[in-house]
């Protein structure tokens, strides 16, 4: 999204994560739910940091006013024309999207300019999260919000299926001891923490945020037989696509350089990466037999707080 460079004919960040499965990140009557816990019948601007293709940006469209523009910001130049081509005719002429190129870090906005500044797994690819919380804070309106939605990535490491159930103990602990040293070496490198939701609030308060409030979404991706609609459909894709481009989380380099940095042994890499990527044709299998089930939990924070208004005296 936001974090590493792309050069010329290089994949933009993120690429591996902008598939259609987002689309179901989000149940809608839970959206309603926060919009109206959060008052955004009061929000008429909204600056949507780390667009990617604008998923955020269009689930939000269906909870704010009908007046409200949305305004999408991406370091990807890829995303931002990717963004302006989704946009039907309709929205166009109705003037409610626009996409530029920008930087979270510096955000090319005068400060107190929008009623709301929102992302979504954005700060966990940022080397500096407060940097960036607290350019969401200056651009926002005294009063006004800003909203951040940011994963736990880690609890995903101990979400279960039925192919697991019978794991011996030191083979889950081992799965996930290879993905805490990736992790931890990709905070390392400054390419952000992938479960920053976890410290969310606290970041929100160093950058000067009050009445901070703290929500879990109540989306799972359940995959279980006879596999029918949409979005399980969508979720096996995805599942069969990261398969075939042999990634796990990363691809096979990205996972080594986060390894090593991490403080792993480059000689126990390639057995671990054997060992993490062995199950891709048992779950195919079990798919393709109707034999496949999971709830699909997940940790997706969403924090939000406000920016202090001396007028009212926000405390």
């Amino acid at each position: 999204m936001l974090q590493e460079n792309s050069l010329p004919n290089q994949i933009p960040h993120s690429a591996a994560y902008f598939g259609d499965f987002r689309d179901f990140w989000w149940n809608r009557d839970f959206l309603e739910l926060m919009a109206r816990r959060l008052h955004f019948e009061n929000i008429h601007s909204v600056l949507d940091v780390g667009c990617g293709i604008g998923h955020w940006g269009r689930c939000l469209d269906s909870v704010l006013p009908a007046d409200a523009t949305v305004l999408g910001i991406d370091r990807e130049e890829a995303w931002i024309k990717e963004c302006k081509k989704r946009l039907t005719a309709q929205e166009l002429s109705a003037g409610r999207f626009e996409y530029r190129v920008g930087d979270i870090n510096a955000l090319p906005f005068a400060d107190n300019t929008f009623d709301l500044a929102t992302c979504q797994t954005v700060l966990i690819h940022i080397e500096n999260p407060l940097l960036a919380v607290g350019e969401m804070l200056r651009v926002t309106k005294p009063g006004g919000l800003v909203l951040a939605v940011e994963p736990n990535n880690r609890i995903g490491m101990l979400v279960g299926n039925n192919l697991s159930l019978d794991n011996p103990t030191e083979e889950t602990l081992k799965y996930v001891r290879f993905y805490l040293i990736c992790e931890r070496g990709k905070r390392l490198l400054g390419l952000g923490d992938i479960s920053l939701g976890d410290i969310l609030p606290g970041l929100l308060s160093a950058a000067g945020a009050k009445d901070i409030q703290v929500y879990l979404s109540d989306k799972t991706s359940a995959v279980f037989p006879p596999y029918t609609g949409n979005e399980q459909q969508t979720l096996l894709a995805q599942a069969r696509e990261m398969k075939e481009k042999q990634m796990w989380i990363w691809d096979r380099g990205e996972s080594e350089k986060y390894f090593l940095a991490g403080g792993g042994n480059a000689a126990e890499f390639p057995e671990l990466w054997a060992f993490v990527t062995q199950s891709d044709d048992e779950f195919e299998n079990a798919v393709a037999s109707g034999k496949y089930y999971t709830s699909g939990g997940a940790m997706m924070y969403l924090v939000s707080g406000r920016k202090p208004d001396p007028l009212t005296k926000l405390q």
